[in-house]
């Protein structure tokens, strides 16, 4: 459902990258991999919608991203490399205001759900400032939970997560691709799946 055709992305006068073409189906999970300033953030902001690439086309079901950004909007989620978090809000607001920022509505009785299967009961209620960096990656990550979404587009995912929370994450992005789900994240960290596809940059 997802297709890149020659696309080339340039930071100021510099070329991150060109000619890059691949293909992700439902039921699929690619890591993208690169040196440190080679692009891949740059990738998945491109892939996400947040910026448009200065050559070639990015699809979603055969069509441009541009044109359909409405419905590709609705079947993807994307979490970036920092925390995405408000520190003044607690876990509960930020997750409840993140989602309203993508169209949807949560519930306190949803959100708490979402939190409490991420890890976080009991500290629903706190600013995020006093949480641990792994409670609030933990605090973003509730997002993949509250809301099914066909794609999942993930920045560094596994960073400053303990082993409990890298097991858990890698769970559901496992279960989420046995279902019909798709994934294209990036990680500095061995990725404890298989038959993923590798795009290089």
């Amino acid at each position: 459902m997802l297709s890149l055709q020659q696309v080339a992305c340039m930071r100021g006068d510099r070329t991150l990258f060109s000619n890059l073409s691949f293909e992700l189906q439902l039921g699929q999970w690619a890591h993208l991999k690169g040196a440190n300033g080679s692009g891949k953030t740059s990738l998945l902001r491109l892939v996400a919608g947040l910026a448009r690439p200065v050559e070639g086309e990015i699809f979603w079901a055969g069509q441009p991203i541009g044109s359909v950004r409405e419905t590709y909007h609705a079947d993807m989620i994307y979490l970036g490399h920092h925390e995405g978090v408000k520190e003044d809000l607690s876990a509960l607001e930020n997750l409840q205001l993140g989602m309203a920022q993508d169209g949807t509505t949560l519930s306190d009785a949803e959100a708490l759900r979402a939190l409490h299967a991420v890890g976080l009961k009991g500290r629903e209620d706190l600013p995020v400032r006093v949480l641990s960096a792994g409670q609030k990656r933990r605090a973003l990550m509730s997002r993949l939970v509250a809301k099914r979404r066909a794609f999942w587009i993930l920045d560094e995912p596994f960073n400053a997560l303990d082993v409990k929370g890298v097991e858990w994450l890698t769970q559901r992005i496992v279960e989420h691709v046995q279902t019909g789900g798709m994934v294209l994240l990036t990680s500095h960290q061995t990725i404890p799946l298989e038959g993923g596809q590798v795009v290089q940059l």
